[in-house]
């Protein structure tokens, strides 16, 4: 009896140590048993919808523990708020229910996520040493009447940026008439907390998700083989290429950059931009396998982002579903293409000070407001060029918060602000004609020039490499528009802009790694170390000599990666192709191709399996 109670303690019980992962056997054990018990209940909808509501607070107690009451908590207050929203019709009530459903939303995913942010910049206005203090667990060591919590540090809860994305979206589209609240608290319960989805996305709309509780189930056998593709897919893409990646390479190097040569870093940042994609959207084909085995189905979260030509295009394929919220629910709401609202500029120079106070620099600070005026004047005088200019203002906003959402550090914001910057380069880029965009360019590179000659610093190289190698593409493209021959060269100058595009992703992502996977007391301070040493041995001199060995060395992790590139870049007609002639195979051969995936798969799961990067997000 003792050895079935430890049994079951062990299956029922969280444990931090073991949460519930895609990427482990418990997990598909778990799920066969749902789905079985699935098919027998599937054509009575109020039961499935409950069953499957509860089995999602289940898999979230797994993998967050007693923050299965915030997600509880969520669902309960939107719910509630939603239907207030509908019940009345003057606009000021319905703004004000909306408005607190926004409020409660922020106020709890900030307490979880930027509380050590937030204390750290107080703490640099006033020269205070406030500390972080997790009040939750101190009201929990009351009703237990002794400390069984520890109080000293906030834990973020898994998804929980996830979740809330979504209830906001909820609320805020009821108070737009564009859809009516559910009447039925367990359809709203299991339209938040879908276990597929749950803790990573992708984030769903309750327009598109909604609509599906209320049909029959139906999959076809075309559907299942493509489900059993999808989830396949995702595995070989997080255990594979992700997962391989890290452990033996990308890992090491963000760890101790300065023991590693200037090769060896920025080829850990080249991998880190298919290790951070593998990762991503392997848990997405993984959920949308699962949800489709239900039949549900999650919107579409990637788009082949490395075939972007530009920084503009690479957000329109990467993590579409928050692409398109920030543009619903932030930028839209800032004004858009059409007008600068007092949110535009409260953002902007919030988010500046911001940076000049953790920076400690009036320099910066000087800089920042110079830009600031310089934006605003040329908005006042050039009146043509208004539209433009506050488009590319919501655009950073959106940017900046949207770095924000990802980590409650300034490597998250610097990562946002350069992405902004890349996305409103390029628009303003191709507006140019040929003629002005070779001056600018060979201005650009003159400017760097005199920067590296005279005042030396890696971060100068790298800028002066990278406009050196826009400049020969800038200068080719410029011959052949002189020469009429552009036509011809469409694809090579299409391959281009996507290897230019790569490039600036990938060194954007330095402040992205850099603040993962860190205590959110010390994000900020061990992130901006960590990117400043890259950039240090990116940026100096290399020993070119020792590239054979090194290739030699990690001759596996590069071929992978070599590998993971170019399947990435398979056109999409080849993919569907057969992906579609994988869920029409006979069920036997079928089954002989599942079990020789997944034993190749298994070669290479590493001693202990990674959780996936956005379940910290």
């Amino acid at each position: 009896m003792d050895s079935i109670l430890s049994f079951l303690s062990r299956i029922f019980a969280f444990d931090a140590n073991s949460p519930l992962l895609f990427t482990q056997f418990y997990f598909w054990a778990f799920f066969a048993i749902i789905f079985s018990i699935f098919s027998l209940i599937k054509s009575k909808r109020l039961l499935k919808i409950s069953f499957l509501f509860f089995v999602s607070l289940f898999f979230y107690y797994k993998t967050s523990g007693l923050f299965v009451l915030l997600l509880l908590f969520a669902t309960i207050s939107d719910y509630t708020i939603a239907r207030q929203i509908y019940k009345y019709q003057k606009k000021s009530i319905r703004k004000l229910f909306v408005t607190l459903s926004v409020a409660i939303n922020l106020t709890v995913l900030c307490y979880f996520k930027y509380s050590y942010f937030l204390i750290n910049i107080i703490n640099t206005i006033f020269g205070t040493s406030l500390e972080v203090v997790d009040i939750f667990a101190e009201i929990g060591n009351v009703l237990y009447g002794y400390s069984r919590f520890s109080v000293d540090s906030i834990i973020l809860p898994v998804g929980i940026s996830f979740y809330t994305f979504q209830t906001i979206s909820y609320t805020v589209d009821v108070y737009r008439k564009r859809i009516a609240p559910l009447k039925n608290i367990l359809d709203y319960g299991f339209y938040v907390s879908f276990f597929p989805q749950l803790v990573a996305g992708p984030i769903v709309r309750a327009a598109d998700f909604i609509p599906q509780i209320y049909k029959p189930y139906f999959l076809s056998r075309r559907q299942f083989g493509i489900a059993v593709f999808w989830i396949i897919n995702g595995l070989a893409k997080k255990i594979i290429l992700s997962d391989y990646l890290a452990v033996n390479f990308i890992d090491r190097i963000f760890e101790t950059p300065l023991l590693y040569s200037g090769f060896e870093n920025i080829m850990a940042l080249f991998a880190y931009s298919l290790q951070v994609y593998a990762d991503f959207s392997g848990y997405t084909d993984i959920a949308i396998g699962v949800a489709m085995l239900m039949g549900f189905y999650l919107p579409k979260n990637f788009n082949s982002p490395y075939k972007a030509p530009n920084a503009s295009n690479f957000w329109k394929r990467w993590h579409i579903s928050l692409s398109k919220w920030l543009q619903d629910y932030l930028y839209i709401p800032l004004g858009g293409n059409r007008n600068a609202t007092f949110g535009t500029y409260f953002w902007i120079i919030l988010m500046s000070l911001i940076g000049v106070l953790l920076s400690g620099s009036w320099i910066i600070a000087g800089i920042m407001i110079s830009i600031a005026l310089a934006i605003t004047i040329w908005g006042l005088i050039v009146k043509e060029k208004r539209n433009k200019i506050i488009t590319n203002l919501n655009l950073m906003v959106t940017m900046l918060l949207g770095g924000l959402w990802h980590g409650a550090s300034m490597n998250f914001v610097i990562w946002g602000g350069l992405n902004g910057i890349g996305i409103v380069v390029y628009k303003i880029w191709r507006g140019l004609t040929m003629n002005i965009k070779l001056v600018v360019i060979l201005l650009i590179s003159l400017i760097l020039y005199l920067l590296v000659t005279f005042t030396p610093m890696p971060l100068w190289n790298i800028l002066f490499i990278w406009v050196l190698i826009i400049t020969i593409g800038t200068l080719i493209r410029w011959i052949f528009s002189k020469t009429g021959c552009k036509y011809k060269f469409e694809n090579a100058g299409n391959a281009w802009g996507i290897f230019q595009t790569f490039v600036f992703i990938s060194f954007t992502r330095l402040f992205f790694r850099s603040g993962s996977n860190l205590d959110p007391a010390l994000a900020n301070e061990q992130a901006w170390v960590t990117a400043k040493n890259m950039i240090h041995q990116i940026g100096s001199t290399w020993d070119f000599s020792i590239i054979p060995s090194i290739c030699t060395t990690y001759n596996k992790v590069f071929l992978l990666f070599i590998i993971g590139m170019l399947i990435h870049w398979i056109p999409e007609r080849a993919k569907r192709w057969y992906r579609i002639n994988f869920s029409m195979l006979p069920l036997p051969i079928m089954v002989f191709v599942v079990v020789l995936a997944i034993f190749i798969i298994c070669q290479f799961i590493t001693s202990n399996l990674q959780a996936f990067i956005y379940f910290q997000f």
